[in-house]
């Protein structure tokens, strides 16, 4: 036998009869598998581990606590034979054999009609992975390649084409802060299988690179305006690549509902019967501050953290912000979309109460390559912008927990 390889194949074991002899480790880690394949399970063993006892408290399982007897596997489709008891294996082998049951062994593969490959998961895809020579089997290599092969599916480094026809949608996904290790797993996947990206300037630049040179990437500030606005554009843009049939894809920094606009894409695709999926990203608000060595919270500094949009000054009409309230505050103030009315914010903290001598971090092109900190505090910060010209996009940090962190700098006075 060993001079074969296996032929591997898939067994649909919904509703049909599975045996599994011993209720140990081995057990335990096969058991949900063959219970999410649906198969009708009767686990034999005097004695199971706490994990296997709860899935036949749960009515996963039947559990028979007694040992192999001859007979067993009569009626079944498949057994895992994995007791401690050599020789009752051996009886078991022996009637899988007489009753042509594909029978696993986990003490003795040579002895066994069937191997368990090792499987994985990602995206309606089973992978498994067996050693076709029985002599050189290593099964941490065959796991290894397994690993290997699920993570590169998962975050798109590994791309299959699709050749049925896809639903046609919009994937509105979060790109993170701007390190393109930073977007998560299912977002790259999906970037990988777009036909279209729609993207910003704040969008992970250096992912777009990875695409395709059939994917189609459009950048949303190029996009022809005419009688509509900036997002009514992009909107209609998402629509119509949609209804063309094709994957798209609206790849936006931070996370999409964070000052992203992006609940007003989901209502237009809504609204045009255009089936959408939300991809939360890692926002700037948080990864930003971090990627700089400054905690949001920390213990005995801050219990909140408020995060603010300063695209609008505190004294324009138009602001929906509590300023006063938000200078009462004694946690931390991280604003968004400040730079250039950083300096009206601080006037205004100040005036309602905020110390002058609050510290101030600005974190400009965060987690990036050009990434840099400027240090401030309320009363310096305005001429620390100018000064240190710094651009955005930059994350501002109020509050002290900007002196926590082992990177924290002297702020300019």
């Amino acid at each position: 036998m060993a001079e074969h390889p296996a032929y591997p194949v898939g067994l649909r074991l919904t509703g049909r009869r599975v045996v599994v002899l011993g209720g140990g480790q081995v057990a335990q880690r096969r058991l949900p598998a063959l219970i999410a394949a649906g198969a009708d399970i009767l686990l034999v063993s005097p004695e199971a581990t706490p994990s296997v006892e709860a899935m036949a408290d749960a009515g996963e399982i039947t559990w028979e606590k007694r040992p192999y007897a001859e007979g067993d596997l009569a009626d079944a489709w498949y057994a895992l034979i994995a007791t401690g008891d050599t020789e009752a294996n051996n009886r078991a082998s022996a009637e899988a054999e007489r009753h042509r049951v594909w029978c696993v062994r986990s003490d003795d593969a040579d002895r066994a009609t069937a191997w368990t490959p090792a499987t994985g998961h990602s995206e309606g895809v089973t992978i498994a992975v067996l050693t076709t020579d029985a002599r050189g089997r290593d099964p941490r290599h065959t796991a290894a390649i397994r690993d290997a092969v699920v993570e590169g599916l998962r975050d798109g480094t590994l791309v299959a084409p699709h050749h049925r026809t896809r639903t046609p949608g919009v994937a509105l996904v979060g790109g993170g802060p701007g390190d393109p290790d930073l977007i998560t797993v299912r977002g790259r996947r999906l970037l990988a299988e777009a036909d279209v990206v729609i993207t910003d300037h704040l969008g992970p630049r250096d992912l777009l690179a990875e695409l395709p040179s059939s994917v189609e990437v459009i950048d949303a500030a190029k996009l022809p305006y005419g009688r509509f606005m900036a997002q009514e554009a992009i909107n209609n843009a998402l629509i119509e690549y949609a209804k063309q049939g094709k994957s798209v894809v609206r790849l936006k920094g931070g996370d999409p509902f964070v000052y992203g606009r992006g609940m007003e894409e989901v209502q237009a695709l809504s609204e045009a019967g255009i089936p959408c999926t939300v991809v939360p990203g890692i926002s700037s608000s948080i990864s930003v501050p971090g990627a700089a060595g400054i905690p949001v919270t920390h213990r005995g500094v801050a219990h909140e953290f408020t995060v603010v949009s300063g695209h609008i000054a505190p004294d324009d009409e138009r602001s929906l912000v509590d300023w006063p309230s938000l200078a009462k505050l004694t946690g931390t103030l991280v604003i968004l979309m400040g730079v250039a009315t950083i300096g009206k914010v601080a006037e205004t903290l100040i005036a309602h109460g905020k110390s002058p001598d609050t510290p101030v971090a600005l974190v400009q092109e965060g987690t990036t390559a050009g990434q840099r900190r400027v240090d401030a505090t309320l009363k310096t910060v305005a001429e620390t912008v100018r000064t240190e010209d710094v651009k955005p996009p930059a994350v501002i940090v109020i509050g002290e927990v900007v002196r926590v962190g082992p990177t924290a700098t002297a702020p300019r006075e």
